[in-house]
């Protein structure tokens, strides 16, 4: 792999709605939510980059995770939106957000004809985010790019660990058998700002270790927080400003918190942003989109003294062939005890809709428990879980994609070994399961137990060192 010569550096946007028009299953949680109204726009946004023969485009979605069904059926239409832009050169991250439709049509029991299905969402979806695609490759003009780093307190562990040294997701921290945080918290926010040929700002991507979920349980449609931010951005950097998230190695981070939770509401109610009686996390949805918008201000002005116009672009997809976290006769034991629970809960539901929360939580809990002797089963035939891999240097930065939800750790793990001056790394870029480190998994717990995970720690270390061999390949 040889290293690219500086190249000019050509660059297009393009931002689209992906606004359900009807009622949805929203995606998140173990049982349905029917959406009863918009709150804010679902967004695509991509950001083409091209210099010499190397092209990729970056985009965002605000949904919980990029399942195939959606990045192969946006890969197929782009041969005839852009036929010259190799479909493979397009990686799309989510944001993570709970409050976005549903794709896949046989994850739940049907619902009442006014809901849109899941089917019927995704194929809009498709063609939207492959207009945006090949809007934004269309567009492409002469530009530069300048890059930063700053810090914004967004996310927070979100696991705790008890004195006996079992762990669980959220919970009471205020009993007496709580022990400590499990594990390690990044408020860093990578920037890449991009300029026209006149230096003019046009656009930034920005990459912080948090999900999209201040208001996770909420039955509106909605892109959580990123919603926010963006607005603040905008108002102070220019209306028609282009804002692509990314949400970095963040499967066990959170913009809940364990403690302080009553000071901070407190604090809330003392910057005027809540009256102490409506929805406390609304109120925090809009203290974060203000520290992301404070962050990007404190960079920006200096990330524009060093704009490169010519720089070193190179892009590399490889599949990665990760090992399946093996499941084990005790957790097929575990999960058929597990389901035939759920099948007795559901035999005395059935008097009720389907989108009863009591109902579709033991259909949703009898499905996760189902993908632990469906993984048996693949194990013994299909050892190992195939990820695509995007690395992309851009001068002195990179990114660099995995398909999890990546804990914090591995991300921390490329990050202090990547030869990059900054190193971005985008987890969801496809469907997406936990990706626990190895202390989580002592712990138990959702997000560490067999139904949480397609890929374990060992799968874990595969990742980390073939993403950063790559990136060390990249700057040779």
């Amino acid at each position: 792999m040889t290293t690219p010569s500086s190249t000019p550096l050509h660059i297009g946007w393009a931002q689209h709605d992906v606004t359900p028009d009807r009622p949805v299953i929203l995606r998140g949680q173990f049982h349905v939510r029917i959406s009863n109204q918009v709150r804010d726009p679902l967004l695509v946004t991509a950001l083409a980059l091209a210099a010499g023969d190397q092209q990729c485009v970056l985009v965002s979605a605000d949904r919980v995770s990029m399942p195939e069904l959606l990045l192969n059926g946006v890969r197929a239409r782009l041969p005839q939106l852009a036929p010259d832009l190799d479909p493979l050169n397009v990686f799309i991250n989510a944001t993570h957000t709970h409050t976005a439709p549903e794709v896949l049509d046989d994850l739940w029991e049907n619902q009442s004809p006014e809901v849109m299905t899941p089917g019927e969402y995704a194929a809009a979806f498709i063609e939207r985010t492959a207009e945006c695609v090949a809007a934004a490759w269309q567009a492409r003009e002469p530009g530069g790019v300048s890059w930063g780093c700053g810090h914004a307190v967004v996310g927070f562990n979100r696991r705790q660990v008890k004195l006996d040294g079992s762990s669980r997701m959220y919970g009471d921290t205020g009993t007496d058998d709580f022990s400590h945080i499990e594990g390690y918290e990044d408020h860093g926010v990578d920037m890449l700002f991009t300029y026209d040929a006149q230096a003019a700002l046009t656009g930034m991507v920005l990459n912080l270790a948090c999900p999209a979920q201040a208001t996770e349980s909420a039955h509106f449609v909605s892109a959580d927080f990123w919603h926010e931010a963006r607005t603040e951005i905008r108002q102070c950097h220019g209306h028609s400003l282009f804002v692509l998230p990314q949400c970095s190695a963040a499967g066990d981070q959170s913009p809940h918190r364990l403690w302080k939770k009553q000071a901070e509401a407190r604090m809330l109610q003392l910057k005027g942003l809540h009256d102490g009686q409506s929805d406390v996390r609304l109120a925090e949805r809009v203290d974060l989109g203000r520290r992301i918008a404070a962050a990007v201000d404190e960079v920006i002005s200096l990330a524009a003294r060093d704009i490169r116009r010519e720089l070193p672009m190179q892009h590399v997809v490889r599949t990665l062939n990760l090992p399946r976290r093996l499941i084990t006769p005790e957790d097929v034991a575990e999960a058929r005890q597990e389901i035939q629970g759920y099948e007795n809960q559901l035999a005395g539901l059935q008097d009720r809709p389907t989108s009863d929360p009591e109902r579709s939580r033991a259909f949703g809990r009898r499905r996760w428990c189902r993908g632990v002797l469906e993984r048996y089963e693949l194990q013994q035939s299909e050892p190992t879980y195939p990820m695509e891999l995007h690395v992309l240097r851009l001068g002195d930065v990179v990114f660099a994609t995995n398909s999890f939800e990546l804990y914090l750790d591995y991300g921390l793990r490329m990050k202090v070994r990547s030869p990059a001056l900054q190193t971005f790394v985008v987890q969801l870029t496809g469907p997406g399961t936990y990706l626990p480190s190895r202390r989580s998994m002592g712990g138990g717990s959702y997000g560490s137990v067999a139904a949480s995970n397609t890929v374990g720690p060992d799968g874990g270390d595969v990742l980390v060192d073939e993403t950063v061999s790559t990136i060390r390949q990249l700057f040779a």
